[in-house]
């Protein structure tokens, strides 16, 4: 049984290997959780085949470029502890645990925002 998380925003993982996956060169590359949607309402296309009605998008630094992907093929690597995002000049940064703390506030809409996404 997998014990990993649940994935969420902000959170770093890893492409699993499909004949897929390897065909466009993403398979056991590593990028950052950039977003999830609902394919049926919002039209995307996702690299894999799901039961479910949910796609992951993942950025590849080094390619400058994020790609949806079935859930079945992310895997968990870390939560990105240290990864900060600023909305309307409001900043927090991912904690260890999956968090998001705001070094000024922790009851700040952005934090109860991004908390969202757990």
């Amino acid at each position: 049984m997998d014990e990993s998380p649940a994935i969420s925003f902000g959170d770093n993982v890893r492409i699993a290997s499909t004949p897929e996956t390897i065909k466009l060169g993403v398979a056991g590359k590593n990028g950052q959780v950039y977003g999830i949607t609902t394919p049926s309402v919002t039209g995307i296309e996702m690299i894999g085949q799901s039961p479910k009605d949910h796609a992951v998008n993942v950025y590849f630094e080094d390619a400058s470029e994020a790609l949806w992907f079935a859930p079945e093929l992310v895997e968990f690597v870390d939560h990105g502890a240290g990864t900060a995002v600023e909305i309307a000049g409001q900043k927090s940064v991912r904690n260890t645990d999956g968090s998001w703390s705001n070094p000024t506030s922790q009851n700040t809409f952005l934090s109860r925002f991004l908390g969202l996404f757990r």
